[in-house]
């Protein structure tokens, strides 16, 4: 957007000759309301300052008001107020503002000021993390190892699900029990494809990793690092480094292209370092440091480990079970995995199948473990890593344990432990039992194939591990997002941290099922009145699309705490006929919330859910007089709410632009101020329907 006040500028450089121009970008990884928010504020302050300012938004609805090459090389400065990784590299030779996505929406003069004293970006540079008068950011690591995790998944699930569907169509036992695809034929190919999903997992974590840090150069050297890092053969080891590897590969890369980055060197050697020089530079260099440094290491790893398990054979079974199984789910390919299979596997043609047994039962542990708990505390994740939880299911029971990698390289301090924990319970129950495998493979499938004995018992074990591990990565996952947050980590009373839904009206007073099929068939006997004009008096007008209408207009919310206020705006909305589900939706209005506050600040919250609870989209709207806390980033009580709803299956850009047109509008005070001032549902319809 951009700023209709003052005359046009007359040239760019310092600002001296003319009216200064400035550019920002905005963007916010959970939704676009602060993205747009921040645009605005951004836009108005430099109106008031009768500065020329043109904002580019990154949100879920894609970039819009792209900043062209002629709006950069004019700009005097660009303020890039974002909480994900934004591309600089078009923004080299200008000064460079960068701070997180809250500090446009509270402080946009403040950063109108600093950027006019902000440092020069460099070519190809990535700026140093700003979180300026506690605004709150992501790490450039943290945003660095997402980023790479959010290209690998495809990958695993690609892969994974291919080799699966593989195995269970065009499998066959063979006489040891095993399961086999005969070759040259059809689903060996689907298998092939799926092993080069598999294959290409690693490089993809790596390259993707050193790309958020050192831009375009550093991809080359990622990928090829983490290929390196995943092929034991390259430095005389049994098995590669797996993630874990290609998680340290990524950093290397991308900081070693940083580092090279700040080497002075010629001005006609300067249009070829970013394409040429950069890459066979950092690749050559982190290849041999990775063959001949670190792969020595891992290979020393890996053969003093076996030559340890080998002295244990004669140890208590429960505790080999247990070492097996906390090897097992360590690193899931890496070395540390790789070599209590293959100690595993070499016993197989011994005769003692027992150790096999062990490790056969902690294989489907870490990828059963996390796809259930993605279902049992749907909240603590985002809804690509919900999908994610599915196929890993799925892997877990065709014993693919790399079905877990993602969870383990999003969150590794807190899903490796509890991998651990569930693979060391498998496999000393499994140990304890007696549980043999004929065959080097893991999982159900193994089990339904006849290739164990024991299978009650195995089953048992992989169960009773699958569960450990879920609850162990939950409890973590929300003890850390807590943490992050500031809230309490402790149990107690009725003071703590605000409770998730676990079934109909929890942590609601009042709120119970009875209550919502009463107002679910309110809500259809007001709909099939307004339908037949019996009520069209009562139903008044429609603003936004059509979305929200005087039955979904509320003067004065009752509601003082949070989680009643979202039930009581999803009672309003079933006013309208469209909610099917009451419960659901005021489930995954709150799960939404877990994500991060839908309170915007300036007394604004906007919840909303998709989800087919809802039959068609729907807006509903309400005013606070105490106002309710809503963790808003401004520290202020909500007092105007609105609720947005929209179905699965049109919860596209029609979601996104009800957002973006609520949020642009409610930037402005005087609107603000006419919204909390209408005396009636009627008169707040009048208001809103200046939005457009």
């Amino acid at each position: 957007m951009t700023s209709p006040a003052g005359p046009p500028p007359t040239g760019g450089g310092d600002g001296e000759r003319g009216r200064l121009k400035l550019l920002a970008v905005t963007a916010c990884p959970t939704g676009i309301a602060h993205t747009y928010m921040a645009a605005e504020r951004l836009a108005q302050a430099a109106e008031s300052r009768g500065i020329e300012m043109k904002v580019e938004t990154q949100g879920s609805i894609g970039a819009e008001n792209v900043l062209t090459d002629n709006d950069v090389s004019t700009a005097d400065g660009i303020i890039v107020a974002a909480d994900k990784d934004v591309d600089l590299t078009r923004f080299a030779g200008k000064r460079v503002l960068t701070v997180g996505v809250a500090e446009g929406i509270h402080h946009p003069e403040r950063l109108i000021e600093r950027v006019r004293s902000a440092p020069v970006h460099s070519e190809g540079g990535a700026p140093a993390p700003s979180a300026a008068d506690g605004g709150k950011e992501r790490s450039v690591g943290y945003k660095a190892l997402m980023n790479g995790v959010s290209y690998m998944i495809p990958f695993v699930v690609v892969g994974g699900l291919l080799i699966a569907i593989s195995l269970s169509l065009g499998g066959n036992t063979d006489p040891s029990g095993g399961l086999v695809i005969p070759k040259d034929s059809f689903w060996m190919d689907v298998n092939n494809i799926g092993v080069i999903g598999f294959t290409l997992m690693v490089p993809i974590l790596s390259g993707y990793i050193a790309y958020a840090i050192g831009d375009r150069p550093a991809l080359v050297p990622g990928m090829i690092g983490g290929w390196i890092a995943n092929t034991g053969s390259l430095y005389d080891s049994k098995a590669g480094a797996g993630f874990i590897g290609a998680i340290v590969t990524g950093f290397l890369a991308g900081y070693l292209v940083l580092w090279i980055k700040k080497v002075r060197v010629p001005k006609f050697v300067q249009p070829i370092m970013p394409i040429i020089v950069i890459p066979i530079v950092a690749t050559t260099s982190l290849g041999l440091f990775f063959v001949y440094v670190i792969g020595k290491p891992i290979s020393w790893v890996f053969e003093h480990l076996t030559d340890w398990l080998s002295g244990m054979t004669g140890t208590s079974v429960i505790l080999l079970g247990a070492i097996l199984g906390l090897m097992i789910a360590f690193d899931m390919g890496g070395p540390v995995n790789k070599t209590a299979f293959l100690f595993g596997t070499g016993l197989i043609a011994t005769g003692n199948q027992t150790v096999m047994g062990m490790c056969a039962a902690a294989i489907p542990v870490m990828p059963l473990g996390q796809g259930l708990a993605t279902l049992i505390r749907r909240r603590l994740y985002t809804e690509q890593e919900r999908e994610t939880g599915l196929a890993s299911l799925f892997m877990g029971c065709f014993g693919i344990s790399e079905g877990a990698i993602p969870f383990a390289a999003a969150r590794p301090a807190q899903v490796i432990p509890a991998n651990m924990v569930g693979g060391a319970v498998a496999g000393a129950i499994a140990g304890v039992a007696g549980v043999e495998d004929a065959v080097p493979h893991g999982g159900p499938i193994v089990a339904v194939l006849g290739a164990v004995s024991g299978v009650p018992m195995f089953f048992v074990a992989v169960v009773i591990g699958t569960v450990v591990t879920a609850l162990t990565t939950v409890a973590l996952i929300d003890v850390s997002e807590r943490k992050r947050r500031g809230a309490p980590v402790g149990g107690g009373g009725a003071a703590g941290p605000e409770p998730a839904l676990v079934g109909a009206g929890a942590g609601v007073p009042g709120a119970d099922t009875a209550v919502s099929r009463q107002a679910v068939a309110e809500s259809r006997a007001v709909a099939a009145a307004t339908e037949t004009g019996a009520d069209a008096e009562t139903a008044g007008g429609e603003v936004l699309s059509g979305y929200l209408t005087e039955q979904t207009v509320k003067v004065r919310l009752g509601a003082r705490e949070k989680e009643a206020a979202i039930r009581e705006m999803a009672e309003l909305l079933v006013r309208s006929g469209r909610v099917a589900d009451v419960d659901e939706l005021v489930r995954t209005a709150l799960r939404r919330e877990e994500q991060g506050t839908t309170g915007l600040g300036e007394e604004i919250a906007i919840p909303h859910a998709k989800t087919d609870a809802v039959t068609a989209p729907v807006v509903g709207f309400a005013r606070s007089v105490e106002g309710v806390e809503w963790g808003s980033l401004d520290g202020t009580k909500a007092r105007l709410v609105f609720m947005i709803a929209v179905p699965e299956a049109a919860a596209g850009d029609e979601h996104l632009r009800i957002l973006a047109l609520l949020s642009r509008k409610l930037m402005d005070a005087g609107f603000r101020e006419r919204l909390s001032t209408a005396p009636d549902e009627r008169a707040v319809l009048g208001v809103l329907d200046e939005i457009r």
